[in-house]
């Protein structure tokens, strides 16, 4: 069993999403639970630590024969001591908010923002901050922060960082803040966050290079904003100059006219663009194969955005996105974003594919065909897309391809997770 298995398996009574928490909550069953863990909640670490002692303590302390009893005894007045003067570290009118980035990469350390504010007249002192039971795939890095003072009218800031082990949607159930009582066993009534969003989206593999079987297509009435590198370019208009823009193209009249930088404004007719499509059917390899295709699919984009040419398409198992990437047009994370939610499918459809792709074959100049596995239905897929005229460049992701077929790259789940740079 491996340790993604075994994860899943330690969380097998947790709802895997907000909803079915929250469903889980409103049920007799799970009021029970948030009422125990609301006690559990007002021990510090340490005071958990403590009170699992006590209780072990309490079972061998009836035996008076040995002074076992008042170790327990010390143990229960600290213990009740700590309960009792909760009360006088609440931390009123303190707010507390968790700011996170909008996307986090699978397996990357990501950071997250936790600040109180304190508009009152009252400091507050040695602060803890606690974070949520995460997800399945979510491990905390490092130990949970302490705030050492939160004067009165300011405000104290924290960093929480986890790791993630599985792309998608996640949302973290509220932090909580607490100012310890003496003796750190107990803290004050919790303040808490709002719940938290957060996107985990698959690794960017390092693809250095990419042949394809490429031509420029006319494109009627061109793409506004496109670089100025093309062969056929047609004047739009002017606009206020930016950073980057080529110096040849200021329009000297205009800025003379209007007293500030002004540019010439083209659209390009002819230039390149790119269909990706994902194959999302477990084959041999399983989901890591699936996770390495998506992974390598995001390298994809982020090569060829860097590139002369438009990534126009991305269609993964049952979702299709259109999107115009690359030549300062769209952005990368729309294909994370995409990528991020992809579920496997039972089986690749190749006319579902072709519904999908058809609409946009006319202006594609060429389609990159990620697959996981080779047989006749990828192989019929490929030659219908060659038939319409375009080019298609097959990359087949897996460990268990034996001879590539002509005209198809192999490329192994060893290679999609390696730093040195894809030729491919």
């Amino acid at each position: 069993m491996n340790l993604a298995r075994l994860a899943r398996l330690n969380h097998l009574l947790v709802p895997p999403t907000k909803h079915e928490r929250d469903r889980l909550r409103r049920t007799a069953l799970g009021r029970f639970f948030a009422t125990l863990y609301r006690y559990w909640e007002m021990f510090s670490s340490e005071g958990r630590f403590l009170l699992v002692f006590w209780f072990l303590g309490g079972l061998v302390s009836t035996n008076t024969v040995t002074r076992g009893y008042q170790l327990w005894s010390v143990i229960t007045g600290a213990l009740v001591a700590g309960l009792l003067m909760r009360g006088l570290y609440r931390m009123r009118d303190v707010s507390i908010d968790v700011r996170t980035p909008r996307r986090a990469t699978v397996g990357e350390v990501v950071e997250l923002s936790v600040q109180l504010h304190n508009p009152g007249t009252r400091a507050h002192r040695t602060i803890r901050v606690e974070g949520p039971f995460l997800p399945w795939d979510g491990r905390y890095v490092g130990a949970m922060p302490t705030i050492a003072a939160l004067p009165a009218g300011e405000r104290g800031e924290c960093t929480v960082r986890m790791r993630f082990a599985a792309r998608g949607e996640h949302h973290l159930d509220p932090f909580v803040a607490s100012a310890l009582v003496p003796l750190g066993l107990t803290g004050g009534p919790a303040v808490r966050s709002d719940g938290t969003p957060l996107l985990v989206v698959p690794r960017v593999a390092h693809v250095a290079e990419l042949q394809l079987p490429t031509a420029t297509r006319y494109q009627p009435g061109g793409v506004a904003l496109a670089s100025r590198t093309g062969e056929s370019r047609e004047l739009i208009g002017v606009r206020p100059y930016r950073p980057g823009d080529p110096v040849r193209d200021l329009h000297a009249r205009s800025w003379a006219r209007t007293g500030v930088p002004v540019v010439r404004e083209f659209d390009q007719e002819y230039f390149t663009r790119i269909g990706v499509v994902v194959d999302t059917e477990l084959a041999d390899s399983g989901e890591p194969g699936l996770e390495a295709a998506l992974s390598l699919s995001a390298g994809l984009v982020a090569h060829l955005t860097r590139g002369e040419a438009l990534i126009d398409l991305l269609v993964a198992g049952d979702h299709t996105l259109t999107l115009t990437l690359g030549r300062s047009l769209g952005f990368l994370e729309q294909a994370l974003d995409l990528l991020a939610c992809v579920d496997p499918v039972d089986a690749l459809e190749p006319e579902a594919v072709q519904a999908r792709v058809r609409p946009h074959l006319g202006r594609l100049s060429a389609v990159v065909l990620v697959v996981l596995r080779w047989d006749g239905r990828r192989q019929a897929l490929q030659r219908w897309i060659q038939q319409q005229g375009v080019g298609c460049r097959v990359l087949l992701v897996t460990d268990h391809a034996g001879d590539a077929p002509a005209g198809v790259r192999v490329v192994s789940l060893e290679q999609v997770a390696g730093e040195e740079g894809l030729l491919l």
